[in-house]
């Protein structure tokens, strides 16, 4: 093998190499990319399931709020039933007081 064999076998090398990191570097940038697209996609998924949870949390503490509120509502009516009722038979005898206390 002649001098000028061994320098073109060189630079065949270097060339080869030269490709071989293009094409290496080439292919980590698709990775890259593709895993910054597959975190990215995580990422909203994640806020999606976040989101949904929060609003199923919230849409059963209000159903459970509206239904302790319609438990005091009703204590409170039949409370309100009940004053009305004891104020019905003393109604009588205050109209009676009240009359009384002008006549005399």
């Amino acid at each position: 093998m002649g001098r000028e064999e061994v320098l073109r076998a060189i630079r065949e090398a270097e060339t080869e190499a030269k490709e071989t990191i293009a094409n290496a570097e080439s292919q980590a940038s698709e990775i890259i990319t593709k895993a910054r697209l597959a975190a990215t996609e995580i990422v909203q998924s994640g806020k999606s399931d976040s989101e949904s949870s929060s609003q199923s949390m919230i849409s059963d503490a209000r159903s459970i709020a509206e239904g302790e509120a319609a438990k005091v509502v009703k204590e409170g009516d039949s409370a309100i039933g009940s004053i009305h009722d004891d104020g019905e038979g003393s109604r009588g005898a205050a109209v009676k007081a009240i009359l009384d206390a002008f006549r005399s």
